[in-house]
């Protein structure tokens, strides 16, 4: 179970959890993305019409507590499920503060089903440090960190890296970073190139290999709702996220 987490917003969550879920699929995988994010974008980026969505997350982790096998739902793309958000996740993670257990709700919902059925499961975390993403980490074995190769993109890391080393040491011993990924990269940019090195002297964590910038097909992918894989299978941005998905499996 990985989760795509950074408490800055814009830095390619969503984008990651979409297309990384699309590869590994294409690869054979069973995959199922759950959106832990209130704003619901990896519903939409794959397909799912909110209008559509009655029962979701919220229900999953509200004090009722829908089974997860109830919300799941699958996409286009063969081997890739949702399980979706709607804007009353954000309600919900109000709840979640009253709750005994509180971080450990999501944990308890996914209940061994998830395992049963998918090969890898990847959780689009929301741009806090609340109580949606630390559920999200407390459930989860592997993180990867999207990163913006800009100053402040990488200043804010080391907040989010001493959140996951106190889960890791008090709520969820098999907590890992799997890797911080460089998004939206530019390699014309003197800066993007520097920023590049730095994150690779940040401390003793991976870097992936991969890096993902910004193109136009990458754009257009979730407007479609499908990954970049299915949507431009030959772009450069597919390519990418194959890479970046050979990487994940190589790493375990």
């Amino acid at each position: 179970m990985i989760s795509i987490a950074n408490q800055k917003g814009g830095v390619g969550k969503t984008t990651t959890s979409i297309n990384l879920g699309g590869a590994l699929a294409e690869l054979g995988y069973r995959v199922l993305c759950i959106d832990m994010d209130p704003q619901a974008n990896l519903t939409v980026g794959l397909g799912i019409s909110l209008s559509d969505v009655h029962r979701s997350m919220a229900n999953v982790l509200a004090e009722d507590r829908v089974p997860l096998d109830e919300i799941v739902r699958p996409t286009e793309m063969a081997g890739l499920s949702v399980a979706p958000a709607t804007l009353e996740l954000a309600s919900t993670e109000v709840e979640l503060f009253t709750a005994i257990g509180r971080e450990m709700v999501f944990r308890d919902a996914l209940d061994g089903w998830v395992e049963r059925q998918f090969d890898v499961v990847i959780i689009d975390c929301p741009p806090t440090l609340g109580l949606l993403t630390i559920n999200a980490l407390v459930a989860s074995s592997r993180v990867i960190i999207p990163v913006q190769t800009q100053y402040y993109a990488i200043k804010g890391l080391t907040a989010l890296i001493k959140v996951i080393n106190t889960i890791k040491l008090k709520l969820n011993h098999d907590l890992e970073i799997l890797g911080l990924l460089a998004t939206f990269f530019d390699g014309r940019t003197v800066l993007a190139r520097e920023m590049l090195e730095n994150l690779r002297e940040l401390g003793d964590h991976r870097v992936f290999n991969t890096m993902i910038k910004q193109t136009v097909k990458l754009g257009e992918a979730p407007l479609t709702g499908k990954p970049v894989t299915e949507y431009a299978t030959n772009s450069a941005a597919a390519r990418a996220f194959r890479e970046l998905a050979r990487e994940v499996v190589e790493l375990g």
